[in-house]
């Protein structure tokens, strides 16, 4: 038995129960960032603690889950398909003795996350008890057998999921694309869910609607073109944990015969992700990247870590060297414009989507604004972590499930539509759950 708790109706938030005779397990347990908008506007009205979360149901009302629940455990397990933020945050809340399952590489970034960030009732994974796995693995769990299976997406170490249950193979997406630098990736979880002939597909369709037709390598080219034909300075935004994105920079600049600037954060990041050696990042000081130094009174202990490499640069150095840097930043790096002063000429690299909701619209004008006042023009240079229709479409005929429920889409009806001809779809409902008697 399937009960959906999120990424019904929306995109992200994905909380998805599984059942099958005396075995429960979760497949993520990710922020429903839209539910959250309705009650909260950060940093203004935030929820004090978890009772602000469940009052509202961003939080579901699950007995026995969570840390604050005296209760004995209900679940046997949470298996995480990649680390964003509206897949995996709300693990935070998951009760210390109930085991998360996730890919090596997820938990370094996770880990990463929270070690830069300061630690609240909603980013402490103190004691989570976290297992690891790799494609190939088969994890017995009470009388399911889950089988993670690489795919490609905006972050490394996403997998999709085969579930072999008591009634038959249950396939999970995750989140996947097949226009990025790892296609391959998910063409493997395409054929291994074929061959499990599933009962039931969970399917993302993000990109239902809207969907922007780009690839990597098409990225990679206008950057290239962006760069070397700009005289000042080189401004860029994109995810932190986008490791493809870092790299086309990376490679981009160092065509260009420039150095790649990041922030303290990224540098940890990426310092971190080293581990992986499939990877293939570079050392954070071997000459091809700057680290570019937050004036701040006080430093984190990861902060103090990172400037200890000599490459570090204050806003003040890197306004003297602008014709030979890309600078890599996020909105909250903005403000180092004003110590900078880019040189006319320089131009600003936004590589993530565009806004989707008011607040994004808000903070991107915000954002505008700033590039205006300091004559940067912006370019719009993207490509999306989610699957095309068309290629959903093919993925869907050849894996045929016998049904298929669409997930993190703010269309289930447009995707009903469009696939209907070729497999049944079925619209999950959310369970809308009243106050239970947790144990707080």
């Amino acid at each position: 038995m399937l009960n959906f708790y999120g990424g019904v109706g929306e995109i992200g938030g994905n909380k998805i129960l599984l059942e099958d005779k005396d075995t429960r397990i979760l497949l993520d347990f990710g922020m429903s960032y839209s539910c959250r908008r309705r009650f909260y506007f950060e940093p203004y009205l935030s929820p004090r603690d978890e009772r602000g979360l469940l009052e509202f149901g961003i939080l579901p009302h699950l007995q026995g889950i969570y840390r604050f629940d005296d209760s004995e455990p209900s679940i046997d397990g949470v298996f995480l398909s990649h680390s964003h933020s509206d897949h995996a945050s709300c693990i935070s809340f998951i009760n210390r003795r109930i085991p998360i399952y996730c890919g090596e590489t997820t938990k370094t970034i996770l880990k990463s996350l929270s070690e830069t960030r300061a630690r609240t009732f909603e980013t402490d994974i103190e004691g989570l008890k976290i297992e690891t796995f790799r494609t190939g693995d088969k994890i017995k769990i009470g009388g399911l057998e889950v089988e993670p299976i690489h795919v490609d997406h905006s972050v490394p170490a996403a997998y999709g999921f085969i579930i072999h249950t008591s009634e038959g193979a249950v396939a999970y997406t995750g989140d996947l694309r097949t226009h990025g630098a790892k296609a391959e990736l998910t063409q493997d979880f395409i054929e291994k869910s074929r061959e499990a002939k599933p009962t039931i597909l969970i399917c993302e369709g993000t990109n239902i609607s809207g969907a922007d037709v780009s690839s990597e390598d098409e990225v990679r080219r206008k950057v290239g073109k962006v760069i070397s034909g700009t005289d000042g300075l080189v401004m860029a935004t994109f995810s932190y944990a986008d490791v493809d994105r870092f790299k086309t920079f990376h490679e981009a600049s160092k065509t260009s015969k420039r150095r790649l600037a990041v922030s303290m954060r990224q540098a940890y990041i990426l310092d971190r992700l080293r581990c992986d050696g499939k990877l293939k990042l570079p050392e954070i000081d071997d000459g091809s990247l700057i680290i570019l130094q937050k004036m701040k009174k006080r430093y984190s202990l990861w902060e103090e870590e990172i400037q200890s490499h000599l490459n570090v640069k204050t806003p003040e150095e890197i306004k003297n060297m602008q014709d030979s840097i890309v600078m890599a930043c996020s909105l909250f790096d903005v403000k180092e414009l004003i110590e900078i002063r880019p040189r006319s000429g320089s131009n600003f690299i936004h590589s993530a989507s565009e806004p989707v909701n008011e607040e994004g619209e808000i903070e991107f004008t915000k954002l505008l604004n700033w590039l205006d006042h300091f004559g940067l023009p912006m370019y719009q240079i993207h490509c999306s972590g989610h699957i095309m229709p068309n290629e959903l479409k093919d993925m869907v005929m050849r894996i045929q499930p016998k049904k298929v429920y669409p997930i993190h889409t703010e269309h289930p009806e447009l995707f009903s539509k469009f696939l209907s001809r070729y497999v049944k779809v079925e619209i999950p409902r959310r369970v809308e759950l009243k106050r239970s008697a947790i144990n707080i």
